[in-house]
């Protein structure tokens, strides 16, 4: 990709980057970018990633400006139909008019808000390759002289994503990811701070605002499928993570989301290809044993207890990962119970714990029962003991 790091028009030295090269190119933003919201779909998103990318941090831009080349614009968005001026241009206009950053800053007690369009200014003509892009001033202590708070990132990882959701959620995964790697590096962390992380939570308010879905997806099923399992997919495929993630309940409600990453080995690796043999393998057969729990669970007269105790609903009883969770954790202990008083039994400590409202604060479904399960076993053994 051709850029002009000089303003002189007619200057004739130029840094020509090739998409070959993209490859090595970072892009550097400040955390309270990261976390802001982004209030425009995925092509201003690009473009506004693409042309940070060209900021060059030990020889910055004069007068905020940098220039792209139309055709190479092109490629990296892998446009090559007849209409790609008139969407070029469609997108340059939705960007300049509708495109903008709300972010939030601490700032004394409270917080600081600020609504920043980042690119107020682009030029181009029909008769000429270059693009000249103007960064809005507000936005240049986001992207220069950043001294800590800030990410860095891989543009050609941002280039294979498809989504608004998928470029916002890569680029939190990667402020928490460069954390981890810095303080496992540096120190200054004690150990579990630095595996949260590796392992970071967000509540789902939180993501709904940086997402900005608050007023989309209503249903927990579509907010799920679209902005965390359709990204995770392209992130897994395109990026340098490997992401997992699992829900986190609060009561009957889905409250936050944990998300654990694994950093891909280099191509030029020449374990990386044993080594992502090795993790499918290994991930086909989680996927596997968790298809068997989830089976054994629904057959289960355990599972109808949870209902009927209100434990669990039928929307519920379809996520894998808790199904998986009481027939792994869980339903042993009952099954114990049931050996030594029956299954009658189970019901009574279902309904006591069920009455005990006051104390019922889960966050997780199947550790809850899975704690409460373990405290009442020693006291029927012990007292069937006291009866021998």
């Amino acid at each position: 990709m051709e850029i002009i790091t000089k303003n002189d028009r007619n200057s004739n030295e130029r840094i020509v980057c090739s998409l070959k090269e993209i490859e090595k190119r970072k892009i550097v933003e400040h955390n309270d970018l990261i976390t802001s919201i982004a209030k425009m779909d995925k092509v201003p998103l690009k473009i506004f990633e693409l042309a940070v990318s060209c900021i060059d941090t030990e020889n910055l831009p004069k007068e905020n400006t940098i220039y792209l080349s139309k055709s190479e614009l092109f490629s990296f968005f892998k446009v090559d139909d007849n209409n790609k001026h008139h969407r070029f241009k469609e997108a340059i206009k939705v960007m300049q008019k509708e495109a903008f950053f709300e972010i939030r800053e601490e700032a004394g007690k409270g917080f600081k808000f600020k609504s920043i369009v980042p690119i107020p200014y682009v030029e181009w003509t029909d008769y000429h390759d270059e693009v000249k892009i103007e960064f809005h001033r507000e936005i240049m202590p986001y992207l220069i002289k950043l001294k800590k708070n800030f990410t860095q990132y891989a543009l050609s990882d941002v280039m294979e994503l498809n989504s608004k959701y998928s470029i916002i959620l890569y680029k939190w995964l990667s402020m928490n990811y460069n954390q981890y790697e810095h303080y496992s590096a540096k120190g200054g962390r004690r150990v579990n701070q630095v595996e949260s992380y590796r392992n970071p939570s967000i509540t789902v308010k939180e993501l709904r605002e940086i997402t900005d879905t608050i007023h989309e997806y209503k249903r927990m099923q579509d907010f799920t499928r679209w902005t965390l399992e359709k990204p995770l997919e392209e992130i897994n495929a395109h990026t340098s993570f490997n992401v997992t993630y699992e829900k986190v309940k609060k009561g009957r409600s889905i409250d936050s989301i944990v998300f654990h990453i694994e950093k891909k080995r280099r191509a030029d690796d020449n374990s990386y290809k044993l080594e992502d043999k090795v993790y499918q393998e290994d991930k086909a057969r989680k996927a596997e044993t968790e298809k068997d729990l989830v089976f054994q669970a629904m057959q289960s007269p355990y599972t109808r207890l949870l209902i009927e105790n209100m434990f669990l609903n039928v929307y519920e009883t379809t996520d894998s990962q808790i199904m998986a969770g009481l027939q792994k954790n869980v339903y042993p202990l009952y099954d114990e119970l049931k050996e030594l008083r029956g299954l009658n039994a189970v019901k009574d400590h279902l309904s006591y714990v069920r009455a005990k409202q006051e104390d019922y604060s889960k966050k997780n479904i199947c550790k809850y029962l899975k704690k409460a399960i373990e405290q009442y076993l020693p006291t029927v053994k012990r007292q069937d003991i006291d009866h021998e």
